[in-house]
């Protein structure tokens, strides 16, 4: 027998656990795992001594930025910092200009990935146009996506054609969404709420980073709660499978924990600011650039507690890119501030780091980034598992290397991380797609339209 490429030295995580045995590989695909001493001829032999082989992150939030707002970002560099960061597979957002909400922007979407992106790819379409929802279906997209939210004092992140908070529109998505099989993703925001307590704040002049973290978490995230609940009562009623973003709150983890057991085909996620930026010390120290959201101390708590029961499903980085001029703004106008942060070449380390902590096994970590992406998104057993038959899409991790996160690293167009200082003791030494290097040594070394398509026959 002969292969490759012969990953060999390395503890792999494979569905069963944690084992010592060389990964094979053979025209992109897994072929086998065996015993270090079985003699294979191998094109190329990549030794993994004391280091962990794992499986790479199925990233199904990502805000490339492209169409439309390639200052920020594109998806050739967001996949260059998802090889960095581990990232075999992105799923795109719709918020694009024009957003994708239709056949032919979707088509255009898909265009653009095919040229430039160096790890493979998907895209989630906001089904705001429900003539298009059966045919973008059938384009081979694995989700949906919808914001149930209205900008204030400004048009982006959320522009026109991606939102939706009409709980009867809301409903008929979901009857539409549950006949093509795909999921659901849904931002979820309770619109009267805010405009009711928002409003109380711009009224009395309180438009810093403390008033609008303040708000977004006022009575203790009430805006986020509601909004979930009808979620899933909708869910339940047109049996359409959803995936809530943003996770944040005790009460929406609870509400979640006990759908599920109900039998509710939910899924949910938490973003890279929730576990790690999202203190009151953050949004004192960083302002505009620690904001996404303000989690209270109860709120951080429950979502520990759900990435290691299982509650939480899946950590998703949300990765959504902005300059410094937008951000600089949200020191005195933060509503006028374009709010999200860059996230995806850093959240696989983190949790990484986390595991040293104590906080997560390894094996959690696999299942949040990787193993539950896949399963929920109609890939499993091509993504996001070390197995035979699936893709080689292979993270190399060293668990005992201790460096620090500067800005000089970042290659978001954006050029700044908040994780700036953070000093974390595990690294990503080197990414595999499909059986190809696309990142070694410290150097992004994939090309651009290497990515393809990731999806589920249906």
């Amino acid at each position: 027998m002969s292969v490759n490429l012969r990953v060999t030295g390395g503890t792999v995580l494979t569905p069963s656990g944690g084992l010592t045995a060389d990964v094979l590989v053979q025209d992109g695909k897994i072929v086998g795992l065996v015993d270090g001493s079985l003699h294979i001829d191998a094109d190329r032999t990549v030794d993994a001594s004391g280091k962990v082989v794992l499986p790479g992150m199925v990233d199904v939030h990502v805000h490339t930025r492209e169409p439309g707002f390639e200052h920020k970002e594109d998806i050739e560099t967001t996949s260059r910092q998802a090889a960095v960061g581990g990232v075999t597979t992105i799923f795109g957002m719709p918020n694009l200009n024009p957003p994708t909400n239709d056949v032919e922007t979707l088509t255009d979407v898909f265009e653009r990935y095919s040229r430039t992106s160096i790890v493979d790819y998907n895209h989630n379409p906001a089904p705001t146009n429900y003539d298009q929802i059966q045919p973008m279906a059938e384009m081979g997209i694995n989700a949906y996506k919808i914001y149930m939210v209205v900008d204030t004092g400004r048009t982006y992140p959320h522009p026109a054609g991606t939102g939706m908070h009409d709980h009867g529109h809301l409903l008929k998505m979901m009857d539409l969404i549950a006949k093509t099989g795909a999921r659901f993703i849904i931002h979820p925001h309770d619109q009267a709420l805010m405009d009711y307590i928002e409003g109380e704040y711009l009224a009395r002049g309180e438009n810093t980073p403390q008033a609008y973290a303040s708000a977004y978490a006022a009575r203790s995230g009430v805006i986020w709660d509601t909004a979930i609940d009808v979620c899933l009562r909708l869910a339940e009623a047109s049996g359409c499978p959803i995936h809530i973003a943003h996770m944040q709150t005790k009460r929406s983890i609870d509400a979640v924990r006990r759908a599920k057991a109900a039998g509710v085909d939910v899924t949910c996620e938490v973003n890279h600011w929730a576990p790690f930026l999202s203190t009151w010390d953050d949004v004192e120290r960083l302002g505009p650039y620690a904001l996404s959201y303000w989690v209270p101390d109860e709120g951080r708590e429950a979502i520990w507690e759900g990435m290691v029961d299982g509650t939480i499903d899946i950590c998703s980085s949300d990765h959504a890119p902005h300059t410094r001029e937008e951000k600089e703004i949200g020191w005195t106008k933060m509503w006028s501030c374009h709010t999200g942060t860059p996230g995806i070449q850093y959240y696989y380390p983190l949790l990484l780091d986390a595991v040293n902590k104590g906080h997560l096994t390894l094996d959690r970590v696999v299942s949040l980034v990787a193993t539950r992406p896949a399963e929920a998104f109609g890939l499993w057993g091509t993504k996001g598992t070390i197995q035979v038959g699936a893709d080689a899409d292979l993270v190399v991790a060293d668990m005992n290397s201790t460096w620090t996160i500067a800005n000089d690293q970042v290659l978001s167009r954006c050029g700044w991380t908040p994780y700036d200082g953070r000093e974390i003791s595990a690294n990503i030494d080197r990414t595999f797609v499909r059986g190809e290097e696309v990142f070694s040594g410290g150097e992004v070394i994939g090309k651009p339209g290497y990515g393809r398509l990731a999806t589920v026959n249906r």
